[in-house]
């Protein structure tokens, strides 16, 4: 393999973290252009110290000094801000951008990455979430090439490998259903935030745990496979498997179905996204069905997870929708997550959101962040 590039946004962080293990395990496949963060310099200078980047960009100007004097022997470019973040995605040098940024703030610097017609290996959902027609446009124009990093989604993409879209009649989404999927629904306004943090198969950031909690991860990936695949919402379903043995199937128009299984690991699609088309080797743990024994599976139950409803409404509504439920998450879980506000008011202040924004039809980036400021202020003083 010849050796390339890779610049990671948000190398911090759970994907990001996991990214870096999958080069450690092939270090000689790469060389590392640029790591970002926002916040956590600590971690961040671990990683220079050992991966020997070319560079590093850090959002906030006070982690900046903060990293500076951490590591005051490192002689690359310190970039700072959003201006730095983007100034690192666009690189002519990179070969594959990997943009594992949590939340809206990644949406900006996954565009200079496409608008520069990278290799782009998107984790960060709020991309397509929130502007998923522009982001599809900009991919189109600049002839950039996105690829699945989300379990699910790695999944459709390695279904379809010698496929045709036009053969294909429906995917379907696999959901473990969380922490909760049994819990009677009178029981869900006392959950608390550790208990919601405790996923059953997954090991994530607190944001997307949550989300998996109350299937609004789920929704979102139906959005995402929305925009990467080009495919009318109502052929998109998801059922419950708590196993997260079977990550998605693709059923074709003549019936037959295609599904990826493994064991949960998030080491597998980063690393297919790294090497596509190819599986490369990875030293993983290997799934034993007979062990495994059953695979069971059951319809989402929206009324007790109504934030997948409000996913699909928001995603046939199109515009500016699917953005204002993705503010709206972000402010409700991080309330949750500071104990201001029970678990069962994450989907009200979505809903109260959405009813309180003006829907507009046609999108640009510039409605896109006008929407998800002003979506975010709603949220914030959404009495809950």
């Amino acid at each position: 393999m010849t050796r390339r590039t890779l610049t990671i946004l948000g190398s911090t962080g759970s994907i990001g973290t996991q990214t870096l293990d999958v080069i450690q395990r092939s270090a000689d496949d790469w060389t590392i252009k640029w790591l970002t963060c926002n916040t956590r310099v600590e971690e961040l200078a671990d990683q220079v110290r050992q991966f020997r980047p070319h560079g590093v960009a850090i959002r906030e100007e006070w982690a900046r000094s903060r990293f500076l004097e951490l590591l005051p022997e490192f002689t690359g470019p310190v970039l700072c801000g959003e201006e730095g973040l983007c100034e690192a995605a666009a690189d002519t040098d990179n070969d594959i951008v990997m943009s594992a940024m949590v939340g809206f703030s990644g949406v900006v610097p996954t565009l200079a990455a496409i608008r520069s017609g990278h290799v782009v290996g998107l984790a960060n959902k709020e991309t397509l979430v929130s502007a998923g027609g522009v982001i599809m446009a900009a991919a189109r124009d600049h002839g950039a090439t996105l690829l699945a990093v989300d379990s699910e989604h790695s999944a459709i993409l390695q279904c379809l490998c010698g496929e045709q879209l036009a053969d294909v009649e429906r995917f379907v989404i696999t959901a473990s259903g969380g922490p909760f999927r049994a819990l009677p629904q009178d029981e869900l306004q006392h959950v608390t935030v550790d208990r919601a943090l405790r996923h059953p198969n997954w090991s994530m950031g607190r944001k997307i745990t949550i989300d998996s909690a109350t299937l609004m991860n789920k929704g979102f990936e139906v959005m995402e496979a929305r925009w990467l695949f080009d495919i009318d919402v109502d052929r998109i379903d998801v059922v419950i498997h708590p196993q997260s043995i079977i990550h998605s199937m693709v059923e074709f128009v003549d019936g037959s179905v295609k599904a990826q299984m493994g064991l949960p690991s998030m080491l597998v699609p980063i690393q297919y996204a790294l090497t596509y088309p190819r599986h490369a080797p990875l030293d993983t743990p290997r799934m034993n069905l007979a062990e495994i024994g059953t695979l069971t599976f059951e319809s989402p139950d929206l009324e007790r997870f109504p934030c997948l409803r409000i996913a699909y409404e928001a995603l046939r509504a199109e515009g500016n929708s699917p953005c204002i439920v993705n503010a709206a998450n972000e402010i409700a879980v991080s309330r949750f997550l500071d104990g201001h506000i029970p678990f069962t008011s994450i989907p009200a202040i979505i809903e109260k959101t959405l009813s309180r924004m003006n829907h507009v039809d046609e999108t640009s980036l510039s409605d896109i962040l006008a929407t998800d400021a002003e979506a975010r202020r709603i949220a914030a003083d959404i009495d809950a």
